[in-house]
């Protein structure tokens, strides 16, 4: 592992438009790699915009697209995580988050969690992903979460046992409520964040997006969460953004020497409990 600059790209997609949001992407590319990033994210869906209903077909992208082709070229200077609808050879469609690298299609997720409730209804249209995978980078070892999935918290524990020294988060998560002086979506968000780097004693990166859809805000406030719990780096509510963060190795190195709960994790009890509550559920 290395000390590695992040940047988190809190953009506007339009919904649909997927030329000009590979164009805003560039854009931001471009302007990651003149900051002398070596990773920059993007939201959920950050290609086809959120609330697609019968546009995916429209929209969904095959890995082998043109569009794919070129963000594999991109991460040839930076690394790039972005979300999309994505399609299948077989006519399944998926909202998927991919990592490129050295030119390369590092990592694929597709969203487990797929909300149907209150604004959302991704069930209806998308199909469900079926695993969570970490996997090893130039920066260490990752795993990929897409909004809901965060909710879970047997997801960013899996990627954990895993061996994820770092979470990345994609989310197009839309301001909802009042919580105090602020924003009850945004709260809720970095209460969930931040406890899950503290007793997992892993980074977190959250990159939500910003824009209207439908009459829906989404509020962005990206933002990067170091081992402790404690946010370095975030971006402003309802404002587009490139928000650079300094990821170090002394502090994942600090907390997991000072708080070893990973180390003390017992998966023989966890599977063995599991077990036993399927069994009982099952009769």
């Amino acid at each position: 592992m290395s000390d590695f600059i992040a940047v988190m790209a809190q953009i506007k997609p339009k919904l649909g438009c997927v030329s000009d949001n590979l164009s805003l992407i560039e854009q931001s590319i471009r302007q990651a790699v003149a900051d002398k990033a070596d990773l920059v994210i993007f939201p959920e869906l950050a290609l086809t915009g959120y609330f697609l209903k019968d546009l995916v077909p429209e929209a969904a992208l095959s890995l082998d697209s043109p569009v794919m082709t070129t963000l594999k070229k991109l991460s040839l200077e930076i690394a790039v995580v972005v979300g999309f609808v994505e399609v299948t050879p077989d006519y399944q469609f998926y909202n998927s988050a991919a990592w490129f690298e050295d030119g390369q299609l590092k990592h694929l997720h597709r969203k487990v969690y797929l909300p149907t409730y209150g604004l959302f209804d991704e069930q209806r249209y998308l199909g469900r992903g079926d695993r969570f995978r970490a996997f090893d980078t130039k920066f260490g070892r990752v795993g990929l979460l897409i909004c809901e999935d965060m909710w879970h918290l047997s997801a960013p524990y899996l990627l954990a046992m895993d061996g994820a020294v770092t979470l990345v988060c994609l989310s197009s998560s839309p301001g909802r409520g009042v919580e105090g002086e602020g924003l009850g979506s945004a709260v809720a968000w970095r209460n969930l964040t931040t406890a899950a780097a503290r007793f997992l004693t892993c980074r977190v990166l959250y990159v939500n997006r910003v824009g209207y859809e439908d009459g829906v805000a989404f509020w962005g406030g990206s933002h990067a969460v170091d081992p402790s719990g404690t946010i370095v780096a975030e971006a402003p509510e309802f404002e587009e953004s490139l928000t650079l963060v300094q990821l170090r190795d002394a502090g994942l190195r600090r907390e997991r020497i000072s708080s070893p709960l990973l180390r003390d994790e017992s998966l023989c009890v966890t599977l063995r409990e599991l077990s036993r509550i399927d069994r009982e559920r099952s009769c």
